[in-house]
């Protein structure tokens, strides 16, 4: 009685999973893309779609994760310079722009 032997090739991770490093490793065997270790990992996943040919479909808006953090730093000064004049109702404000804000670079990330 033989046993089954199981088909062992190794199935590819979705491009998402991958972390940047292995992502690095496999844009270095492909040819076309240059400049892969100044590449954040986003840049890393589109550069080898359109190395492959595979269409990127972009089901919701994109987030700015950068501009995000820009835009919190702006307003924390604003925060800071409204709890040093006393206004405690803009103090508030602010605090609360900013905590919405930062859940939205986490739904992003």
């Amino acid at each position: 009685m033989m046993g089954k032997k199981k088909d062992r090739t190794k199935k590819e991770k979705p491009l998402e999973k991958m972390t940047a490093k292995e992502l690095r490793e496999l844009a270095l065997t492909m040819e076309g893309i240059v400049g892969v270790h100044a590449m954040n990992k986003n840049e890393l996943i589109s550069a080898i779609k359109e190395a492959k040919g595979i269409v990127e479909e972009k089901s919701r808006k994109a987030v700015d994760v950068r501009a995000i953090k820009a835009r919190i730093s702006e307003l924390r000064e604003k925060k800071e310079a409204a709890k040093e004049a006393g206004n405690k109702k803009l103090v508030d404000a602010f605090r609360r722009r900013i905590s919405s804000l930062k859940k939205k670079t986490r739904k992003a990330a």
